[in-house]
């Protein structure tokens, strides 16, 4: 080899530099995503839904509690329902909710909690009075109860859990009827 050949150094192009730096980036922070959510507690069919706590819009508490954790609600069979007001699947399904809440409220056994999911507070209280909703409600302004029930598509989206607490049942999408959602409550039951 001549002295000319050995001290040549071989250069990467600045864009495949760039590239490999990108790629490089993307994969890390897909790692971190996965470790973070792989820390962050999640409920599975089947299994306990880990505790959360709701804090409830003025004017739509549960038993006048303004504030209350899911495991206050053991013992009863309760509904989540993941919905906002710029959804146009949720406008069709609250009727449904509704009913099925004045359905059941009065017998203790089953309670229904919708969950507003990133939205707004004007929204949200616009949504609840135009379809006359008395059910329980809260919001998610940070996404944290739809990361803890692990919220697969969107809203909207329904979890049932039993009295034990186990997530029983997940509906992704809108009801098509009030006896769609008395099925899976009774299925449970």
């Amino acid at each position: 080899m001549t002295e000319e050949t050995t001290n040549k150094k071989r250069s990467v192009p600045l864009w495949a530099q760039i590239v490999i730096w990108a790629i490089l980036a993307g994969l890390l922070l897909l790692v971190g995503l996965g470790l973070k959510r792989a820390q962050n507690p999640m409920a599975e069919v089947g299994k306990p839904v880990p505790d959360f706590e709701l804090v409830f819009y003025e004017g739509y508490e549960y038993n006048d509690t303004a504030k209350m954790k899911l495991s206050d609600l053991r013992g009863k069979i309760v509904v989540v329902n993941i919905w906002a007001s710029w959804c146009k699947p949720c406008e069709q399904e609250a009727p449904d909710l509704e009913e099925a809440w004045q359905f059941y409220k009065d017998s203790g056994d089953v309670v229904l909690v919708g969950v507003d999911y990133v939205d707004t507070p004007a929204g949200a209280k616009g949504y609840l009075t135009k379809f006359n909703i008395t059910f329980p409600n809260a919001p998610d302004l940070k996404s944290n109860i739809s990361s803890i029930l692990n919220r697969q598509m969107g809203v909207p989206e329904t979890y049932f859990i039993d009295r034990e607490g186990v997530l029983r049942h997940v509906k992704v999408g809108p009801f098509m009827s009030v006896n769609e959602i008395k099925s899976v409550v009774e299925s449970i039951d």
